[in-house]
């Protein structure tokens, strides 16, 4: 099973900025229905304008026969989550019915499992979680309790941004809410499970997002990504069985097992189902999250909920799908574009956390991506020597493109560059770091030549 997953990690994640070069069959486009209705948002009080307590999180749902979830056993919501198509939220979009599977329910040896929850939410213009920590944390902690039965786990750590202090309050009040109604601890939600749930604040490092370097955080060491195998699923947290996953991962599953898999699964794509939180963030008139089904067009979700390009569609330069580690696509491509996992791959870019960042022809495009390689420069652990060096090299490189002081030659040499990064880490922050790097060559390439000729005084 571990080898399964890292099979498909391998094979999905560094595709996504190649699969359509390679001929991929790509899902067809399903015609847009035109976006979700109310009754279907599985966020009810997304923005905060409800109460947030544990009585105004039951008032719309949460811990509703959660119960009876429980006791239909870590099968059935097993086989609910694969049946409804969830697919990982946190960037690299595993199919979650089967990594919730990888953990095993026999142990002859006794070691606890454990689920570790990933709310070290540090990647740049990427703010969905936050909303969930600070407006519905109920919703996380009743996934928690059902997620950790289905994983026969004895207890879930939630390991939070350091920087998400007041997200830090509003979880760790939530978490005391539940244990005082009896929702956790002992016999929790009166299911006959016993679950605990603990919230731990990281110290500001973004390599602690990647699960092994989260598990090793969470055991007092540095935060520096291990070798797998063992995987966490075998070895993790203390040496036992564990789970990392994503806040709003869990976040929708009570809702799927509530509802049901053919509701979730009713929405989207093959392969692409259900709804997520989006983000649409910088040079847009509205900035927002909204909940949106998968497979919506990005153009719909820009204009409708972003409230268009800052000066005009006309004015828009770029767009950067899903956090800044997925490559940026031009205006054309924004304009056929479908959120999805699959619908991004047709222009070689992914679909991340599902953080778009809108940038218009006022900013220096050269230069927004020599920030972004400033920051991976920065938050590179060290530990292996492709991404420890070539970080920095990309970001001398492109700190000098910015001013045009370099060669043509040097454009071939950054992308060369780049992809002796690529794949050659233990972890995939040498792929973040390289794909935002490769989008700016490929699609905006003649910018750079003009940059470099413009400084050199040629026309």
């Amino acid at each position: 099973n571990s080898d399964a997953m890292l099979s498909f990690v391998r094979r999905a994640v560094p595709q996504a900025t190649r699969s359509a070069a390679r001929g991929l069959q790509l899902q067809p486009a399903r015609a847009f229905s035109g976006g979700l209705a109310d009754q279907d948002r599985i966020f009810q009080n997304i923005y905060g304008e409800h109460d947030t307590s544990i009585k105004g999180a039951m008032k719309i749902g949460d811990y509703h026969q959660t119960d009876k979830i429980v006791q239909k056993g870590w099968e059935w919501i097993i086989n609910e989550i694969k049946k409804s198509g969830l697919r990982g939220r946190g960037g690299a979009g595993f199919p979650t019915g089967l990594k919730y599977s990888f953990m095993p329910k026999h142990k002859p040896d006794g070691r606890p499992s454990y689920l570790v929850v990933n709310a070290d939410e540090s990647e740049p213009c990427t703010c969905k979680d936050r909303e969930i920590l600070r407006n519905e944390p109920h919703k996380l902690v009743d996934g928690c309790l059902i997620v950790g039965s289905a994983m026969l786990a004895k207890a879930a750590y939630i390991y939070i941004r350091g920087e998400y202090y007041d997200e830090y309050v509003a979880l760790q009040t939530a978490v005391d809410e539940a244990y005082r109604e009896g929702k956790l601890g002992k016999n929790a939600c009166g299911s006959g499970y016993d679950f605990d749930v603990f919230v731990h604040r990281g110290a500001g490092a973004y390599i602690c997002g990647e699960e092994t370097a989260m598990i090793e955080s969470l055991e007092g060491k540095q935060g520096k990504p291990r070798l797998k195998p063992p995987f966490p699923a075998n070895v993790g947290l203390w040496g036992c069985p564990t789970t990392v996953t994503n806040v709003e991962t869990v976040a929708v599953v009570p809702t799927i097992c509530r509802r049901g898999a053919d509701w979730f699964s009713s929405f989207g794509r093959d392969g692409n189902k259900g709804t997520k939180l989006f983000n649409i963030g910088g040079n847009v008139n509205n900035p927002c999250t909204v909940e949106e089904e998968l497979g919506v067009p990005m153009r719909y979700l820009i204009e409708k909920h972003g409230g268009g390009v800052k000066g005009g569609w006309d004015n828009l330069q770029a767009v950067i799908p899903g956090g800044v580690s997925v490559p940026m696509i031009t205006p054309a491509m924004a304009d056929k574009a479908l959120m999805d996992f699959d619908g991004l791959r047709e222009f070689k870019t992914a679909l991340g956390t599902g953080s778009m960042t809108v940038i218009d022809k006022d900013q220096d495009i050269i230069n927004v991506v020599t920030r972004i390689s400033s920051f991976f420069k920065h938050e590179s652990c060290g530990q292996c020597t492709p991404c420890r060096e070539g970080c920095v090299w990309m970001w001398s490189i492109l700190q000098r493109m910015t001013a045009g002081n370099a060669s043509i030659g040097e454009i071939d040499m950054l992308d060369e560059l780049s992809r002796q990064i690529e794949g050659y880490t233990i972890c995939a922050l040498g792929d973040a770091a390289a794909w935002p790097v490769q989008g700016l060559i490929r699609n905006f390439r003649p910018q750079l030549e003009e940059r470099i000729n413009n400084f050199k005084g040629l026309p």
